[in-house]
């Protein structure tokens, strides 16, 4: 309300009237309590002593000490006052070491290895658009070029299986560790099929081969089309 006041230029009755407020409720001032000053002394001496302790815990304590207070307000208090439990960092999946790159696991025959990766663009709406690329490194054939407004596992896992029907198994299949390559339901559907995995390290996308850097383009046409 203070903000339409200031840069509109009208009065508070103005203001109120036109963003439906009762003017109740700008003139109200929140009056602290009497045991505010102790409650919140008590509140820090216990966040000092027991760090790793949230607000429920805080509040229990207190109620043992003799506060009657309600968690809510504990609640409030610990959020004004910036209090809060550090979160404990998860530590991501990193798969891959260099050793799986392309210059040291080179590809020896057709259907030894296949590389895959995702291409993202946008049409002209700005729309998100990806490719799922699929190549065989030996014949730098490509194999699949599907373009989707985004995938999930079992779309990848139908494209894969399709086109294992159609072309063979792999001996392995080159990625780098991205969510999508990396999913416990194309890993598990890759050793049931007998796929050894060839995760590159991470943050090197030149153990990769050409396929994810060069074949942006093969999909062009059919993305318009669609």
């Amino acid at each position: 309300m203070t903000h339409v006041q200031r840069d509109v230029g009208v009065s508070e009755r103005t203001a109120c009237r036109a963003l439906g407020q009762p003017r109740s409720t700008q003139r109200y001032q929140a009056q602290p309590k009497a045991d505010e000053a102790a409650l919140l002394k008590a509140i820090e001496d216990l966040v000092c002593q027991h760090p790793s302790y949230g607000y429920r815990m805080i509040h229990g304590m207190l109620v043992a000490d003799g506060f009657d207070v309600g968690r809510d307000r504990v609640h409030r208090l610990w959020r004004s006052h910036g209090y809060g439990v550090k979160k404990k960092a998860v530590k991501k999946r990193r798969l891959g070491v260099s050793e799986n790159g392309i210059m040291r696991q080179k590809a020896e025959s057709i259907n030894d290895v296949w590389c895959w990766d995702f291409v993202h663009d946008r049409d002209e709406r700005g729309r998100m658009l990806r490719w799922l690329v699929i190549e065989d490194e030996f014949t730098r054939e490509g194999l699949v070029v599907e373009v989707r407004r985004s995938f999930k596992a079992r779309d990848v896992l139908d494209l894969l299986s399709e086109l294992m029907l159609i072309r063979g198994v792999p001996r392995h299949i080159r990625s780098d560790n991205g969510p999508e390559f990396i999913a416990q339901a194309i890993r598990a559907f890759l050793e049931q099929t007998g796929v050894g995995t060839l995760y590159i390290e991470p943050g090197a996308p030149w153990q990769k081969d050409h396929a994810s850097r060069c074949t942006s383009w093969i999909g062009f046409g059919r993305t318009l089309a669609a």
